[in-house]
């Protein structure tokens, strides 16, 4: 049986809402809601935050996560890419003598995944033979094929031609292919891709459709607003906590 380790980043710099991480929705730091739906999972064999923050670290362990080391803060910035902090992870736990065959990243802004979110999600990794990784993605609503970049006073079109050489931006929206963007919800994906090609992607990536607001993300203000709207009009679920609100 293959192990499994979760990833839970949670830098302590977040711009656009300061202290997002720890921020409380409805009556816990947001991060609560991630390290719950990953134990009751089931799916990981630990469950560890990658933090530059001691005190993020604190309400980490009150929630029942592990956080055995601490991100080194040129590992912790707003555009520090993914691979290096989970290189980071990965090589610490080993250096620990922690191995796991793969691991997921559970982003503490997606608090509406659900246990059965990620379970649905490894079983699809788990049972598809030759696959690097998975990612979640949902329905894209505006279609690359019709966006523009704009360079002073001239604008060319993102994706010039489409396979036939019809340009996208002169087509219809019924003849475009289906387009999916990735979400938040979740990635997995096995350790030796990082090893051998240092991504967290590798060459064979599976979709993982998410439902719902199983992949909604708290990126802004609005966003944080909208997901304490959605609690109210009990539009949305989070995942239950069964510690107590960290004091």
């Amino acid at each position: 049986m293959s192990s499994l380790v979760a990833l839970i980043p949670a830098r302590a710099g977040s711009k656009r809402v300061p202290g997002k991480n720890i921020r409380r929705l409805a009556g816990h730091p947001l991060i609560a809601y991630t390290i719950a739906a990953a134990h009751e999972s089931g799916v990981f064999d630990a469950v560890v935050v990658s933090t530059d923050s001691e005190d993020y670290a604190e309400i980490a362990r009150h929630y029942g996560a592990e956080v055995p080391f601490l991100r080194p803060a040129e590992l912790a910035g707003s555009l520090s890419p993914d691979i290096e902090w989970v290189e980071h992870a990965i090589l610490a736990l080993e250096n620990l003598d922690r191995s796991y065959d793969g691991f997921s990243i559970l982003r503490p802004t997606s608090p509406f995944r659900q246990v059965q979110t990620i379970q649905r999600a490894w079983h699809t990794f788990n049972t598809e033979q030759g696959a690097d990784s998975l990612r979640a993605v949902e329905p894209c609503k505006q279609h690359p094929g019709k966006m523009w970049v704009v360079q002073q006073r001239c604008m060319t079109p993102l994706l010039p031609f489409s396979p036939d050489g019809q340009p996208w931006h002169s087509s219809q929206y019924q003849a475009l292919p289906k387009i999916f963007v990735q979400n938040a919800s979740l990635e997995m994906a096995w350790t030796k891709v990082v090893r051998d090609s240092r991504t967290i992607a590798g060459e064979i990536v599976l979709p993982f459709f998410t439902e719902g607001h199983e992949g909604f993300d708290i990126n802004d203000p609005k966003d944080w607003r909208d997901a304490e709207y959605l609690l109210s009009q009990d539009n949305a679920v989070l995942p239950q906590v069964r510690q107590k609100p960290f004091a």
